[in-house]
């Protein structure tokens, strides 16, 4: 009767194991992950025009079929200008208001948007424009601020963001995201 017991344990054992060792050699790898991140976006681009730099003076196409412009030299950031706004440039440490939605470029062509934007339930989400100081504001990426370098509030944009440069929760996930936002104005 024992030998039973302890054969089914052993049994019970070497499969538990064997899960575990097959579970472990399915991961992938950091650096794998940051490849089929660069994948994903590649195959997102390859769709869309990309422009090789920013345009002199800020003078952005718009619209639809405007070009992605790149926002740093390795490549983490895209952004495409749906609308120029007509508010002013964002001062530091202002609050800025976003309403935005986004999409997980892995599963592109897939589109499976969430967000603030279409839920007036979920409010407005806000930072305070270059403050790394603070939590509320670090914790949507350095990304989701990048455009206001360029662009006046009320503008609206699309926004290629890979992970390290996305929210801090998710950074380790290694997934690029395609965000639509509008930045709205706050007070100084």
């Amino acid at each position: 009767m024992k030998n039973k017991y302890i054969s089914r344990f052993l049994a019970v054992a070497l499969m538990a194991v064997c899960a575990t060792i097959q579970s472990c050699s399915d991961k992938k790898s950091y650096a794998e992950l940051l490849q089929d991140e660069n994948k994903a976006v590649n195959v997102f681009l390859a769709d869309h025009r990309v422009a090789e730099a920013l345009p002199e003076g800020n003078k952005f196409e718009t619209g639809d079929n405007a070009p992605y412009y790149p926002l740093d030299d390795e490549g983490n950031l895209y952004m495409q200008v749906i609308e120029v706004g007509d508010g002013p440039m964002a001062q530091d440490d202002q609050i800025v208001y976003f309403r935005f939605r986004r999409t997980n470029l892995s599963l592109y062509p897939i589109m499976s948007w969430d967000g603030n934007s279409d839920n007036i339930e979920l409010g407005d989400q806000s930072f305070r424009y270059k403050n790394t100081s603070l939590q509320s504001s670090v914790q949507w990426g350095s990304g989701v601020q990048a455009p206001l370098e360029y662009l006046p509030l009320n503008s609206q944009v699309r926004l290629v963001v890979k992970s390290q440069y996305g929210w801090t929760s998710e950074i380790a996930y290694v997934i690029p995201f395609l965000y639509e936002i509008r930045y709205l104005p706050g007070k100084i």
